[in-house]
């Protein structure tokens, strides 16, 4: 089973900067994409970067500019460098990851989460 950990959440000043991180580990063939959504209190989760496996990337227009999202693919991990935090940004951010992973002698899709790490932006 793949199993992904994340970390790297806390608290943080405006204007300041955090970096999450996310590993994925067990038996894994690839890796298609690696993302990082967030889930504010009383809103849906949303995406916020997405990178694949030739590591192009997306960003949701709000953090264009602010934020950086990277990966290791001998780590299976991805990276979400976060500056210039805004009261906005606060929300619990989760890791997503797709891929393949065995199954038998066979391949199967497998989506994953993250457990979540909260970031808090306040003075």
């Amino acid at each position: 089973q793949v199993q992904l950990v994340e970390s790297g959440g806390g608290l943080v000043q405006p204007g300041g900067s955090l970096r999450l991180s996310c590993t994925a580990s067990g038996s894994i063939h690839s890796i298609n994409s690696m993302a990082w959504y967030r889930q504010a209190p009383g809103k849906q989760r949303e995406l916020v970067a997405d990178i694949s496996s030739s590591g192009s990337t997306n960003y949701t227009d709000s953090v264009k500019g602010r934020f950086t999202i990277s990966k290791d693919n001998a780590k299976n991990a991805v990276y979400l460098q976060m500056n210039s935090l805004k009261p906005e940004d606060m929300a619990v951010y989760y890791c997503n990851t797709k891929g393949l992973e065995p199954d038998g002698e066979e391949l199967r899709y497998f989506e994953r989460w993250g457990q979540g790490a909260l970031v808090t932006v306040s003075s």
